[in-house]
């Protein structure tokens, strides 16, 4: 949950509808590179690093979509995180125009997805960050390195069958943290619940009432403006639209949402209620003065603030500047909590819930942004995932089938009161803890 969106697999974005008309090479004879793609790859380094010229690095749509600015802020702070980038250490070739690139930063190796327009110039059309790798060969590598991180962490490694989840590896596994983005699982599971129950369909439309909303895709969408709840998860869980996902809380019910904690094994829901929507969140870290009002109230109080002081509040008034600081912004007692068992629970329910044909679609919105690199997305026959994070918060969860069939869950969180944490270096973590937990093949 960040008042700018951040999505793990998705962290530079722009059209590349040339590139994607080239089709790819049969798995027979790979892909060789374009001598225009290598080109352009000798370049990326000094554009990650700034000193490159990204008005002729980057075709129009790239620069229209992404213009400098929002370029420069996005590779500064994946140095803040990770440290510069140093080297390229090779490509996964798809096409002549388009290959997964490994580039080795200081604290692990980011996989970018690089997509070249074919037609002279032969400018960047895409460039993605789908992933981190790191450099741990062992679980017990993975968990030492998740221990050491600055501020706290806690994980789960849980096999799923018949009965209770059995926990194959934790740390603080019952510890509840900051959760980010991934509260929004809560929502899915209801609104799986009601169409599970008859209540509502896939394809229900719902019409927008014009009530302000955070940031996302129907931020500035107008009043009346019909999309289905289909769409609404999609881009909830996919790309942790905000706006979606308040339209589908207010849609769906608060008190329904919250109803759903205990039945998905959420160990302690009342320190979740109000169950916040993501407007809520920034409107009570960005007006001065609200959170401590709100912090001092009962369960009731809270609720009467939210529908009343809060709700009425305009967007205006948020203090933008306070998220942009990167400082983390009370994150132990104002946020989503689950503790990494909490999650282990809430993804088998999904699992066990969406079994058979009439799961497909929920299981098409999970499943939609796996969250991994190439490499550990291969281990794992399905992959759902969602993740999470603010200034100080990460959360990466992950719902995984095997080869044979077999299910597992795993999550982990990353909170610090002090400082941010490195997104890169936890994604990379997570990402091998889920590599290294499959099973061999059959």
């Amino acid at each position: 949950m960040r008042p700018v969106l951040f999505a793990f697999s998705a962290l530079l974005l722009a059209p590349a509808a040339a590139a994607q008309t080239q089709p790819a090479a049969p798995a027979s004879q790979p892909a060789q590179a374009d001598p225009a793609f290598t080109a352009r790859l000798g370049e990326l380094l000094g554009i990650l690093n700034g000193t490159g010229d990204y008005a002729s690095f980057f075709a129009p749509g790239f620069r229209a979509n992404v213009p400098k600015d929002k370029f420069d802020a996005t590779t500064a702070r994946l140095i803040a995180s990770n440290g510069k980038p140093s080297a390229i250490l090779g490509v996964a070739q798809a096409t002549p125009w388009q290959g997964v690139v490994r580039v080795q930063f200081a604290s692990g190796v980011a996989l970018m997805q690089l997509t070249i327009d074919p037609a002279a110039p032969h400018q960047v059309a895409g460039l993605v960050v789908r992933g981190f790798e790191s450099a741990e060969k062992t679980l017990p590598e993975v968990e030492r390195a998740l221990a050491a991180l600055h501020g706290d962490t806690g994980y789960a490694i849980a096999r799923l069958g018949t009965g209770t989840p059995q926990l194959i590896a934790g740390r603080n596994a019952d510890k509840p943290y900051a959760i980010g983005s991934a509260f929004k699982l809560v929502i899915l599971a209801e609104l799986v619940r009601a169409t599970n129950a008859g209540e509502r369909k896939w394809d229900d439309l719902v019409t927008l009432d014009g009530s302000p909303l955070p940031s996302g895709g129907y931020m500035r969408q107008p009043k009346g403006t019909q999309v289905s709840l289909r769409e609404l998860a999609t881009q909830m869980i996919s790309i942790s639209d905000n706006s979606a996902t308040d339209v589908l809380l207010k849609t769906l019910g608060r008190q329904k949402v919250e109803a759903m904690m205990p039945v998905l094994g959420i160990a302690d829901p009342a320190r979740n209620r109000p169950f916040l929507s993501t407007l809520d969140m920034f409107k009570l870290k960005g007006v001065p003065g609200l959170a401590d009002k709100y912090l001092a109230l009962d369960e009731a109080g809270r609720r009467a603030l939210l529908d009343g002081e809060v709700a009425g509040l305009p967007l205006i008034l948020i203090d933008q500047t306070s998220f942009q600081k990167k400082i983390p912004n009370r994150i132990d007692t104002l946020e989503w909590f689950e503790s990494p068992n909490d999650l282990v629970r809430v993804m088998d329910w999904l699992r066990r819930n969406t079994d058979g044909p009439t799961g497909a679609d929920a299981r098409a919105v999970l499943s939609k942004n796996a969250g991994l690199g190439p490499d550990a997305r291969g281990k794992w026959q399905w992959v759902g995932y969602k993740g999470g994070s603010e200034p100080g918060v990460m959360n990466m969860t992950y719902l995984l089938q095997a080869r044979n069939g077999d299910w597992y869950a795993v999550t982990g969180s990353w909170n610090d009161l002090q400082r941010d944490v490195e997104q890169g270096r936890f994604a990379g973590l997570m990402g091998k803890a889920a590599e290294l937990s499959a099973p061999p093949a059959p």
